[in-house]
């Protein structure tokens, strides 16, 4: 029954502001005037409107009131039959535990179960018991059914009916039965001795007629009280029809049955309970399932919702009014899914209206939903916590971590050793253990690192061999098991480890190894649940570990790749003490390179460069441009001119893999190229996209050197700029790649600062510098190739350097010759004079016949003895047969036989045809 309060008669069709009550316009507004039209055409309705189209409003508000009183009256007594039915059956259920329960669990029971002769001892309190609880049987039988006690005594000593096996194994059961009194309701509950085994059972039993009888009682007055209410809707249908005829003012009768429909369904029809606060926050209306839920009182509409009683969170949402969707509430012990909604949606009154349904039946299964809220978890974890990185072993680390100890108490996890180094497994070998852990540390399983190969009877070979999961419930049992390792298996099992479930892990097609899964502090074996959740967990995790396989295979190509394309010796030279440090990025092999490469004259060209992005194409790309460097190098051109060239080639390479579509470009590459002339002390670079280098005076002083900063290579169409400086005798040049002074996290300008702090505070040698610099800024991973040079410059002293003048005549090439033997002699290269005279001759020749003057000679002694001849001629030498009739053609091929190395560089003024010969 709905309660309206402060309403004795016809609801009114006016709201509190005084405006006529109309459905809210809208979809929802027109959805219920079909439904209405569609009624009001067919169906017992539309023949009682026909019935009584004569009649009045009021005969007709008559008839329809009889007719809802005796729905009512069929409905009260339909539903208080089937809820005295559940509530006999629910009482008959819970006084039989209870009663068996009570019994099994009092004094001497046991003891009497144990004693010679049972019967004797407790059939009469067994029936004393019976009568006591009102219940029509007490049962107490051994562990095989056999009756002790029964309240016909004929029956003790014949087998129990009814379900006993739960009973044994410690649980309690209850069930409805048959039997030969009738339908009753019987529960079984094991009796313990005092070291917790069964020794006998106790039933209780009780006939669902005697625990019921409430509708014999309630169902008088629920027909008497439908009587009464016929009688009094007849008498009060003169003043109802005399009062709706002065406030209907000619309302008709579909207008009147539409209201009445209105409010039937809203009130009436919902099986849930309702709840209607207005928009003060006071309780307009609560039907009759919303007063048990909540346990509102008897005066409870009218009042404010605060002030009722209920529990402050449930309270507050009620009269908050906000929307609400399966909200659960716990109130009393009872929990509510409640739904509410605004009614001031689409023009009605001010105010909410709230449906509340029990669902305390979701205690029963939040247990259940508790183990599956936790496995999802785990798995969620296990998707985030495993292969964080792409290496194999720690990968293997962190699924131990996400299992132990949520899953299991001690997880170990063995792969192939072809897994470790990156290649595919091959089947049947050996397995190394990769990672181990667990609750304790002394477990006695095998270690991390040892080498394992498991038996043809053992579950991990079986699973291996199907490629499935297997599950070992009780360990002591399984003699598979045991013949991997006789003295070993006995030792875990004194240990406490009982169950086991060893899943492999695959790959596609390919197994990659083992992982098991062992249980020691739950008496309960693993189960068929935990052995798909196991599946599940390695599924994911061989995800991981394959892609980590996978990439370590690439690793390892990539840095044997990357070390096979850099410098792997310093050349020999005496313009520069060198010392270098190459660091791969963690994440990947990179395209950071350098080179150390000398030139004619006694000068030496170094060169950093850095190709963007990490893998073999990267390494490839790198060793592609170090090759190119070193062509372009012996061209004894100028830095800008080398940087040109090194840009044109990667335009080139970028065009040509763009057009094939099968590899990748070129996204980014950068260089710095510097010559140091230990002659002249000077040092002149240029660079492309690459950070400047420093420069650290004799006195410790650091500065970057302003070299301008040319585009990256690969652009195209732009110049590149040269810087000179003088650098004094004891300086140290320092070039590096962007890995060492800028990340993610830092600035290039920051890293700049710091690296001047570093070099600074760095020792004189070149090796020290080096060391100080990587000590104070190499982050613990770093995430980009770091490539190092440090040179400290030597100057090549006048005491190893002479020259002259050359006249345009070849008389003056004797005064040549005569000049380099003392010179010569001088040096203490006595034995080299004649060779050299040789040498000298046939360039200066040369340089009279087919250049132009000026000319000049010039001589060091460094690491090789250099002889140089400048003139201002553009035109370049070139080597060749001379046929045995030619008068000349045969002095630079005499030259290139007797010297070392020998070429042609130009000048802004001329040109330079040199030759070295070696000194040792």
């Amino acid at each position: 029954m709905v309660r309206l309060p402060g309403r004795a008669g016809t609801r009114s069709t006016r709201r509190f502001g005084g405006q006529r009550l109309q459905p809210a316009p809208g979809p929802a507004r027109r959805a219920r005037e079909r439904a209405e039209r569609s009624r009001a055409a067919g169906g017992w309705f539309a023949r009682l409107r026909a019935a009584m189209r004569g009649r009045s409003v009021a005969g007709q508000v008559f008839v329809l009131q009889v007719v809802v009183v005796l729905l009512l009256v069929v409905a009260a007594v339909v539903a208080l039959v089937l809820q005295v039915q559940h509530d006999s059956t629910q009482e008959a259920r819970n006084r039989s535990l209870a009663v068996a329960e009570t019994f099994a669990n009092a004094p001497g029971t046991s003891a009497a179960l144990t004693g010679p002769n049972p019967t004797a001892v407790l059939q009469p309190q067994a029936e004393a018991a019976r009568k006591a609880a009102h219940v029509d049987f007490i049962v107490v039988m051994n562990t095989a059914g056999i009756r002790y006690t029964h309240p016909v005594p004929g029956r003790i000593g014949q087998k129990f009916v009814g379900a006993i096996e739960p009973a044994l194994h410690g649980r309690p059961v209850v069930e409805e039965v048959n039997g030969t009194i009738g339908r009753l309701v019987q529960a079984v509950v094991p009796v313990r001795a005092p070291d917790g085994r069964v020794v006998g059972l106790v039933a209780a039993g009780i006939t669902t007629h005697n625990a019921g009888g409430l509708a014999d009682r309630q169902l008088p007055v629920v027909l008497g009280a439908a009587a009464v209410g016929v009688a009094l809707a007849t008498a009060g249908t003169a003043l109802v029809s005399r009062r709706l005829l002065r406030q209907t003012h000619g309302l008709g009768p579909g207008e009147m049955t539409r209201m009445y429909e209105h409010h039937d369904a809203v009130l009436h029809s919902v099986r849930e309970g309702v709840i209607i606060v207005g928009g003060e926050g006071r309780l307009l209306l609560a039907n009759d399932e919303a007063h048990r839920l909540l346990g509102l009182p008897a005066d409870a509409e009218g009042r404010g919702v605060l002030d009722l009683g209920l529990d402050q969170g449930t309270a507050e949402l009620l009269a908050s009014g906000r929307i609400a969707t399966d909200e659960v509430r716990l109130v009393g012990d009872r929990l509510l899914a409640v739904n509410q909604r605004p009614t001031d949606l689409e023009g009605g009154p001010s105010g909410s209206v709230a449906t509340l349904r029990d669902s305390t039946e979701l205690r029963a299964l939040s247990g259940r939903a508790e183990v599956a809220r936790e496995r999802l978890s785990l798995l969620y974890d296990a998707g985030v916590g495993v292969g964080t990185t792409l290496d194999v072993t720690r990968t293997a680390q962190e699924l131990v971590r996400v299992a132990v100890p949520r899953f299991a108490d001690f997880v170990t996890v063995d792969l192939y050793d072809a897994v470790l180094r990156g290649e595919e497994p091959g089947q049947g070998g050996p397995m190394r253990r990769t990672a181990s852990g667990g609750i304790r540390e002394d477990a006695p399983l095998y270690p991390v690192g040892a080498q394992i190969r498991f038996v043809a009877s053992s579950p991990q070979a079986h699973g291996l061999s199907t490629r499935r999961p297997v599950l070992e419930p009780r360990l002591e049992a399984a003699p598979g098991w045991l013949a991997q390792d006789v003295e070993r298996a006995g030792r875990v099992v004194r240990y406490g480890i009982h169950s086991l479930i060893t899943v492999p892990v695959r790959a596609g097609a390919v197994v990659l190894g083992l992982v098991d899964f062992w249980r020691s502090e739950k008496d309960e074996p693993f189960d068929a649940e935990e052995l798909a959740l196991a599946e599940e967990l390695v599924a994911r995790a061989a995800v991981s570990i394959d892609n980590a396989r996978r990439y370590t295979r690439e690793h390892g190509m990539a840095v044997t790749l990357q070390r096979s394309l850099l410098p792997r010796s310093l050349p020999e030279q005496g313009a520069l003490d060198i010392a270098y440090r190459y660091l791969p990025a963690q994440a990947g092999v990179g395209g950071d390179w350098f080179d150390v490469l000398p030139l004619s004259g006694a000068r030496v060209a170094l060169v950093v460069g850095d190709v963007v992005g990490h893998g073999l194409h990267a390494a490839a790309t790198m060793g592609r441009l170090r090759t190119a460097v070193h062509n372009f190098s012996s061209l004894d051109l100028p830095p800008d001119e080398l940087l040109g060239l090194l840009d044109e080639m990667v335009d080139r390479i970028d065009q040509d893999e763009t057009a094939d579509g099968t590899a990748a470009p070129v996204i980014g590459a950068t260089c710095l190229y510097a010559i140091y002339d230990p002659v002249s002390r000077r040092c002149v670079m240029a660079r492309a996209g690459h950070p400047p280098p420093a420069v650290i005076a004799p006195d410790g002083a650091v500065t970057f050197a302003d070299v301008p900063a040319g585009p990256p290579l690969g652009l195209g169409g732009l110049p590149f700029e040269t810087a000179e400086l003088e650098l004094a005798e004891g300086s140290r040049l320092v070039l590096y790649t962007d890995g060492l002074v800028e990340d993610r996290a830092r600035d290039i300008d920051v890293g700049l600062e710091e690296l001047r702090g570093a070099l600074s505070s760095a020792g004189e040698s070149p090796e020290e510098t080096c060391r100080a610099v990587l000590d104070s800024r190499l982050p613990l991973r770093p995430g980009d190739d770091i490539a190092l040079l440090v040179a400290r410059t030597r100057a090549l002293h006048a005491d190893r350097v002479t020259e002259w003048e050359v006249p345009a005549d070849p008389a003056a090439v004797a005064d040549v010759r005569a000049s380099v033997n003392r010179r010569l002699a001088r040096w203490g290269l006595e034995e080299a004079a004649f060779t050299t005279e040789l040498i000298l001759s046939e360039l200066v020749t040369n340089a009279i016949r087919y250049g132009s003057a000026p000319i000049r000679v010039r001589m060091l002694r460094d690491t090789a003895l250099i002889c140089e001849v400048f003139d201002s001629s553009s035109t370049s030498p070139h080597l060749r047969y001379a046929a045995s009739t030619d008068e000349g053609g045969r002095g630079l091929f005499l030259v290139a036989q007797l010297a070392d190395r020998w070429g042609t560089r130009y000048t802004p003024t001329g040109k330079v045809i040199w030759a070295e010969q070696s000194l040792s």
